[in-house]
């Protein structure tokens, strides 16, 4: 695909509470050291449909969840598990939401797809085929 000419409308996201807050609270911290992707989940965060406390969609990636989705450009399906920074290693498919796939990932719905922009400006699109319980991993301290 090509570098990105004119930002699509994206879906609807839905996010739980805390990982609202702790997102918020990453991407303020991330904005010194990586500033794109700080800002790009900033611009996710302030488009998401904020659950109540105690409420969450199975049907929606959240942190820590196992997700297989689709590039859309290459037909490739992947299977990854969106965490925090502090615990990513994508030798063990764990990808950091402060990643530009991590970002487009977060809060997307079960079937949706969503365009995003690689580090290198490439624009691309994937698809969320199936989303997971989330496993327990640690909380990113704020």
């Amino acid at each position: 695909m090509t570098k990105r000419t004119a930002r699509t409308t994206k879906p609807r996201i839905t996010l739980t509470t805390v990982d609202h807050e702790k997102l918020s609270a990453l991407a303020e911290a991330a904005l010194h050291t990586v500033p794109d992707v700080a800002r790009e989940l900033a611009e996710e965060l302030d488009r998401a449909h904020i659950l109540p406390e105690g409420k969450q969609r199975i049907d929606a990636v959240r942190m820590g969840c196992e997700v297989d989705f689709r590039d859309d450009t290459t037909g490739r399906v992947q299977t990854v598990t969106l965490v925090y920074p502090h615990e990513a290693d994508i030798s063990k498919g764990r990808i950091s939401v402060l990643t530009p796939i991590g970002t487009a990932l977060i809060g997307l719905p079960l079937g949706q797809s969503i365009d995003w922009t690689t580090r290198t400006g490439e624009l691309k699109r994937l698809t969320v085929l199936q989303i997971g319980k989330p496993a327990l991993i640690e909380r990113e301290p704020v």
